[in-house]
């Protein structure tokens, strides 16, 4: 019973759409009609900029922490992984905005994965931070990371359920990004500037 609680837990705690909340919360405005219409934490920095894009962005690591956490608390990795799927699953289709879509679950799965294999997600930090300087894509930093991630939970040896929720995470993101992908191939995907223009 307490293993699955923790999963509906997870659930709800991936749900909460703070790229949603905090720009009705702030300004007033309903994030989907603006910019890609995603309720994530890179749309959310595009239109209203860095300090609110990077506080979305640190809660919605907090949740998928906080949900393989309760999973790790309640059963071991194993339930630990299935609380952050299903805070994944949460974040992507929000109960709290009647199902609809969320957001890409980068965030939220980069959470989950500092508390269920640290070191991997360390190195999953800086290697989505040198991708997006490098490139100013953060379509392209999250698939990037999300490949290497395979790589570095194998490296450090984790468990059969973390390696096996690495890989499953990986596919989801990658469809979850085949619209970027395609803008990347037309060449029609934003690119971040990481200065504001002289006069803006």
């Amino acid at each position: 019973m307490p293993e699955a609680l923790a999963v509906l837990g997870g659930y709800l705690l991936g749900a909460l759409p703070f790229g949603y909340w905090l720009p009705r919360l702030v300004h007033g405005e309903d994030i989907r009609t603006r910019g890609s219409g995603n309720v994530g934490a890179s749309n959310v920095f595009r239109v209203y900029g860095r300090r609110l894009g990077v506080t979305v962005a640190f809660l919605d690591l907090a949740k998928g922490f906080a949900a393989a956490s309760l999973g790790l608390w309640a059963g071991g990795e194993l339930w630990g992984v299935l609380a952050a799927a299903a805070a994944m699953i949460g974040h992507a289709r929000p109960v709290f905005l009647r199902f609809e879509k969320g957001g890409k679950m980068v965030a939220t799965a980069g959470g989950a994965f500092f508390a269920l294999a640290p070191l991997a997600a360390i190195c999953c930090l800086g290697v989505w931070l040198l991708t997006f300087l490098v490139t100013r894509y953060a379509s392209v930093a999250s698939l990037v990371t999300a490949f290497a991630l395979v790589g570095f939970v194998l490296l450090f040896g984790a468990g059969w359920p973390v390696v096996a929720f690495a890989a499953i995470g990986t596919v989801a993101i990658v469809l979850l990004h085949r619209h970027n992908l395609a803008r990347l191939v037309r060449g029609t995907e934003h690119r971040f500037e990481l200065r504001r223009p002289r006069g803006a």
